[in-house]
């Protein structure tokens, strides 16, 4: 019996562009092995099956699309590299002190680019690289590698190097201390995954001035499966003062932080972690003002499932409002030490201010 396949143009295209997705994923889990080797554990993340789901937000969509501020996307050059960058510049007369923001697990996503807006808004030229970017199909970035599907953004997100994350991090602080609206100085501060690279940035840039870390981790050297412990000669390289921002329910990265705090010290680096009652991993996004809180149930007359419904929801609003004071504690420390760095005076030798 004699089949006939007929392949269409638009079948082609099709198959093709399963084909690269397909490819892309393999890719991504290939390098996901070889950059775990080459990192020796210097950034732990926190990957969610569902991150994919987490880059769309309405919510922070909505608010960002009442903001007032001028808003841009630039492309950044780090080498070969362009890193796509979102920008939000304040409404002032006054050069301003610029923060560079680094975005969870998730890639670049709505919340975060609404949180630079909020920087903005308090005053600081903010800029949040998508550190994805050109590492998707046709050369995208987090959209891209998210309509692939398969988990692909946390995939792609594990196959970044060190390097690569630094020289890209690099290059965004050195673009936006040169922007006509900043005053040259630089901070950074960052989320989950994006917090742990808060803290290996602080290793790469010892000018930076200041490294905000919500819940992640300092540099580690420790074997995969191995007691966390901290990479002394990474952080014997920090220059800027490091921030931590800590949620009371989240041991995996509560963990790290009495042996972080004992060899910061034992260095003289100035780390200063806070841990928030009753918050949990995530704080800064799940207790945003404009993050909608849980909504009550609707009795359905079954009396277990009614109760199981009622108790879970009690539950999700503690939880809600533990995160909503840690939001709103934690932002209120953040603006208070970026305020106290940009009144900072420049250091000069004695000898200096006597000419």
């Amino acid at each position: 019996m004699k089949v006939e396949f007929r392949l269409t143009n638009s079948r082609l295209r099709k198959l093709l562009t399963t084909i690269s997705m397909f490819a892309v994923v393999a890719f991504a889990c290939l390098m996901n092995a070889t950059a775990q080797d080459m990192s020796h554990n210097h950034m732990t993340t926190n990957y969610d099956p569902t991150a994919e789901s987490e880059i769309i937000q309405d919510w922070a969509k909505q608010k960002l699309a009442k903001s007032p501020r001028h808003k841009e996307w630039v492309k950044v050059k780090n080498g070969s590299r362009e890193v796509n960058s979102f920008v939000v510049y304040p409404e002032s007369n006054k050069k301003a002190t610029a923060v560079v923001v680094i975005h969870e697990i998730f890639g670049m996503s709505d919340w975060v680019q609404q949180m630079t807006d909020e920087l903005a808004e308090a005053g600081y030229v903010a800029i949040a690289p998508d550190l994805l970017s050109g590492m998707g199909p046709n050369g995208g970035g987090t959209a891209e590698i998210a309509a692939i599907g398969n988990n692909a953004v946390g995939q792609a997100i594990r196959a970044l190097t060190p390097d690569q994350i630094a020289g890209d991090l690099n290059a965004v602080a050195d673009y936006v201390s040169k922007l006509p609206g900043a005053n040259g100085k630089v901070a950074a501060g960052g989320f989950c995954w994006g917090g742990s690279t808060t803290f290996l940035f602080a290793t790469r840039r010892p000018k930076l001035k200041a490294a905000f870390v919500f819940y992640g981790s300092a540099p580690s050297n420790n074997a995969q499966g191995q007691p966390y412990a901290t990479d002394k000669d990474a952080l014997d390289k920090i220059g800027a003062p490091v921030y931590g921002f800590y949620a009371e329910n989240d041991m995996r990265i509560d963990a790290t932080i009495a042996p972080t705090t004992d060899a910061m010290k034992e260095l003289k680096k100035k780390y200063e972690p806070v841990t928030y009652a009753g918050a949990g991993h995530g704080f800064m996004r799940a207790g945003e003002p404009n993050n909608p809180a849980p909504v009550a149930p609707t009795p359905k007359g079954d009396e277990a499932a009614d109760k199981k419904a009622a108790d879970d929801y009690q539950k999700a609003l503690t939880t809600y409002k533990a995160n909503r004071k840690a939001h709103d504690d934690a932002w209120a420390r953040w603006m208070r030490e970026l305020r106290a760095l940009s009144l900072r005076q420049p250091r000069h030798s004695s000898r200096r201010n006597r000419r």
